[in-house]
């Protein structure tokens, strides 16, 4: 089903946050030992208003699961405890951390039903982060395995209130339980991935929020659908983009009237100037309708209008350009999906046809290889500057993400970009090509792959080696 109208506006109440009313993201505690525990458990929660209980996997019994919020440089310390009857393991998604705490196949064993792992690093970058698992991902995140992870500044932008907005969307029965049969669906896979027909915004549709009038607002936004590309409005304020996937912008950037595009795993910092009026949050649909999907109310009085500049945020220490002289591009070519005319590639070191890799639950490939590939996609020296070419050969959009570092985008399909912006996570058109650089400064095994989680499971996965 698609998301539409009926969908969108008819669950005012649903929700699946502990308290009634107002959806707030609540804060991780830590245990008497130091370490915040994310304890995996399945509860039963209304999704749909007026219909059955889904039964969602959470982490501490809450969808999203607890705001995790510490300050750059503080040390991030969680206890995985999981309560599921498979395997999983947490990724931190953006955050350039050190690589045996990525978690990802890579870089640790899956943490098996009724053990647990503890993670312990140094956030290193201020930013707008999440987690979520990277073992049978696009199951687990399906059935409400995310939450957010924020690392203020050391000094946080005075006067200003924040609000996190962890967006998905949900394939849902008509009676409100979690479509299970397209889960594992190639012909999804296939496809744009598993689009929901319920949009939720921090475990509620159509939740009403509030801010004081008299402070300026930031919204941290978090894209957590499956596939999902969103394009997202505000209405009623005038947004400044001052960070995207976690690392600020030069200087501050009015959105206008430009939807804000976020694709799987994308977030982004928006500021607004004080005042009165209804924010409105709405995301286009396929037929390029706004479709309402949050409200913020401002209360109080906002005092004197608010002119002064929206200052930029301070930086994480990544470099405004980089040097590419002389440097060979490595080049990732994407192919395959519905309409792509794959007619083979090589699986688990064998050559094949399509009907053997959709017999394997494979139907896109890089560079001819389909699924994780033996041999990294690149092999770099810690320092080492890199340009990729990604080439979307497909009918099909894609978010790469690489894990462990920020990229540059500086091409599509051989033009300059103009807003070169740090990115962990881009998103490629069907059928063009990207040309994206950076510094491999963090040594060890890190993953590239599309973040359409059906797409990674069926096939679209790499990785990379960043040697000392």
């Amino acid at each position: 089903m698609r998301l539409n109208r009926r969908h969108m506006l008819a669950g005012t109440a649903a929700t699946f946050a502990v308290t009634g009313g107002v959806p707030v993201m609540l804060q991780a505690e830590a245990a008497s030992d130091g370490f915040t525990e994310l304890k995996i458990r399945k509860v039963p929660r209304v999704i749909l208003e007026g219909g059955k209980e889904a039964r969602l996997w959470t982490y501490n019994g809450i969808n999203p699961g607890p705001e995790i919020r510490v300050r750059r440089h503080d040390q991030v310390k969680v206890r995985l405890i999981n309560g599921l009857d498979e395997p999983t393991m947490l990724h931190w998604h953006g955050i350039r951390i050190d690589n045996a705490m990525d978690g990802s196949p890579l870089t640790q064993n899956p943490v098996q039903p009724g053990e647990s792992f503890e993670y312990v690093f140094t956030a290193p970058d201020a930013g707008t982060y999440w987690y979520h698992p990277h073992i049978n991902s696009s199951r687990q995140v399906e059935h409400g395995l995310y939450g957010a992870l924020i690392v203020e500044e050391k000094q946080p932008p005075a006067d200003t209130e924040e609000l996190t907005l962890v967006l998905d969307d949900w394939l849902l029965n008509d009676d409100g339980t979690i479509n299970q049969k397209a889960i594992g669906d190639i012909r999804m896979a296939a496809h744009a991935g598993r689009l929901g027909n319920w949009f939720t915004v921090n475990g509620k549709s159509r939740p009403r929020l509030a801010a004081p009038a008299n402070r300026r607002l930031r919204l941290r936004l978090i894209n957590c659908a499956n596939a999902r590309v969103m394009n997202l409005q505000i209405k009623g304020a005038e947004p400044f983009v001052a960070a995207l996937d976690g690392q600020p912008l030069i200087e501050t950037r009015a959105l206008g009237t430009s939807p804000l595009q976020l694709g799987p795993g994308g977030r982004a910092d928006l500021m607004i100037r004080r005042g009165s009026d209804e924010i409105v949050l709405a995301n286009l649909n396929q037929n390029n309708e706004p479709l309402e999907v949050a409200y913020i109310d401002r209360t109080g009085d906002p005092g004197a209008a608010d002119t002064g500049p929206i200052a930029a945020l301070p930086v994480n220490g990544l470099p405004a350009t980089l040097d590419i002289a002389g440097v060979t591009p490595s080049e990732l070519v994407m192919e395959g999906g519905a309409m792509g005319g794959l007619a083979g590639a090589k699986l688990r070191g064998r050559d094949v046809d399509m009907r053997e890799l959709v017999q394997n639950g494979m139907a896109w490939a890089f560079n001819g290889v389909a699924g994780m590939t033996e041999e990294p996609f690149a092999s770099l020296k810690k320092g080492d500057t890199a340009v990729f070419d990604f080439v979307n050969k497909t009918a099909w959009p894609h978010a790469m993400h690489l894990h462990g570092h920020h990229v540059l985008p500086l091409t599509i399909d051989d033009r300059p970009i103009a807003n070169q912006d740090w990115r962990d996570t881009v998103l490629m058109s069907a059928n063009s090509s990207m040309r994206v650089a950076f510094v491999a400064d963090n040594p060890g095994k890190w993953m590239l792959h599309c973040h359409m989680l059906e797409h990674q499971a069926a096939g679209m996965m790499t990785w990379i080696n960043v040697e000392i």
